[in-house]
């Protein structure tokens, strides 16, 4: 598949990714005089900073989910492709996809977003799954769930104690939201629904490497985090260096002492690196890579010698006159789309346009009921009024006003009612290994035939299955 551009003459952007640096980035160039393809292998965009109360039953994925090409219908220069990019042609300006065709562009905005980082320990991820993409959150809503549901049949004490036992391994703000939302759920939402079991019994560990959880926060907020969690009911441990991870046990060392922790559901928020694809562009452009397998890109955000593509978001190493580079959080991505998208049109026009600068405007974490810290240049503070800010910026960050009014209704149910609506076992797990066999019994079948699959996607095909 080879898709010709329409008009040879307009100037042809090409964005990766429709998360948050890629979406706001067609957004800005929407009345821009270029014509804009959006490619990404999911046909929406996905509110990650929301996934842990998927993940809780607090929200329906559906809520937090927003169709790209609804939500881009009203740019008449935007098309929006679903397709898997697996590689680069810088020298012939061509973005190379996975059923062998390509794209041509003018210029190229990669932000294909980030992955889950084990430090070398890949083989830890069946047993501690991450929560990066929908299915994660769902896979991981069907494993808390249903060890609720073992442990009301468990006849063995042990046995029981390890189905009610959580262990998060990360104290960072997914670690630290997960945790509140776990206790909540375990001590207010399902107390009542079974028999055989006290849901207020269930143990959550967060286990954080640190010395203190939320380390990007002033001290004094990381602390009043952590007090709230032990609030809450989670027993957190820091400075514990996690050294193995099976299903159903982790082995963390502490003090020189090593621990360990039987637990049916261990899920991982310790750290996140570059999606592949930032690896496949620096071998392609000869760019360098950071520790976290992130570009480092040029002061406009461009790879160095090679101006036309520009690196955003959580796949970008942006250090320029800062003591340490910009994290990969939402309000970094959508920054950086905005200046892509001056940048691009400063240049058409032929002016020069000042390198990038962040304009931090803080971070925030929500620990439970009224619990949050915000953390600003020029407040710092925690307590109820924390939480009703974080409420309020997350609801705005939505994309669109249907998502805002559902995931506002939810949760002021949630709040009045403490119920969850979200609590369906889907068996995710299992759907996940049936669509890869699925996936590669379609793509052997095609490698072996001479004659071309009609949609040339795998994904399509797969669903139609």
């Amino acid at each position: 598949m080879n898709i010709r551009d329409r008009k040879p003459e307009s100037h042809h952007v090409v964005i990766i990714g429709g998360g948050f640096g890629g979406l706001y980035a067609a957004l800005a160039l929407g009345r821009a005089p270029v014509r804009i393809t959006m490619v990404d292998r999911e046909n929406h965009h996905l509110f990650q900073p929301l996934l842990y109360q998927v993940a809780t039953g607090g929200l329906a994925l559906e809520d937090i989910t927003s169709p790209l090409r609804s939500v881009l219908s009203c740019q008449k220069n935007t098309r929006v492709l679903q397709a898997e990019v697996t590689g680069f042609d810088p020298h012939a300006r061509r973005v190379l996809l996975k059923d062998g065709g390509s794209i041509g562009y003018d210029t190229l905005i990669v932000a294909a977003g980030a992955v889950d980082r084990y430090f070398g320990n890949r083989h830890w991820a069946q047993a501690a799954p991450g929560m990066k993409s929908g299915w994660d959150a769902l896979e991981l809503r069907d494993r808390i769930f249903q060890a609720f549901e073992q442990a009301e049949w468990a006849q063995d004490e042990r046995e029981r104690q390890r189905f009610m036992t959580f262990a998060i391994v990360g104290g960072g703000p997914t670690g630290v939201e997960l945790a509140g939302a776990l206790a909540e759920l375990a001590h207010h939402t399902l107390p009542g629904d079974f028999r055989n079991i006290r849901t207020r019994d269930a143990r959550i560990v967060l286990l954080e490497a640190g010395s203190r959880v939320l380390a990007a926060f002033p001290q004094r907020l990381s602390l009043e985090a952590e007090r709230s969690l032990r609030t809450l009911g989670v027993t957190v441990y820091t400075g514990a260096t996690v050294e193995h991870i099976e299903p159903g046990r982790v082995v963390f060392r502490r003090e020189a002492a090593v621990h360990e922790i039987a637990a049916e559901t261990i899920i991982w928020a310790a750290g996140v690196k570059a999606s592949p694809l930032a690896s496949a562009l620096a071998e392609a452009t000869g760019a360098e890579l950071d520790r976290q397998g992130r570009l480092i890109v040029a002061p406009d955000l461009s790879v160095p010698g090679w101006p036309e593509i520009l690196v955003i978001g959580d796949m970008a190493h942006f250090a320029h006159g800062l003591k340490s580079p910009l994290p990969g959080i939402a309000p970094v991505a959508i920054q950086q789309a905005r200046y892509a998208a001056r940048l691009i049109q400063a240049r058409m026009d032929g002016r020069v346009l000042p390198v990038f600068r962040y304009r931090d405007r803080g971070m925030m974490a929500v620990i439970g009921r009224h619990r949050a810290v915000v953390n600003t240049p020029v407040l710092r503070f925690g307590g109820p009024l924390a939480w009703f800010v974080w409420l309020f910026l997350h609801v705005m960050y939505l994309v669109e006003f249907e998502n805002r009014l559902v995931v506002l209704v939810q949760w002021a149910w949630n709040y009045f009612t403490r119920r969850r609506g979200g609590r369906l076992i889907l068996r995710m797990e299992q759907r996940k290994k049936l669509q890869t066999a699925s996936r590669e019994t379609v793509e052997s079948q095609a490698a072996g035939s001479d004659r071309q699959p009609v949609s040339g996607n795998p994904t399509s095909e797969l669903l139609r299955s």
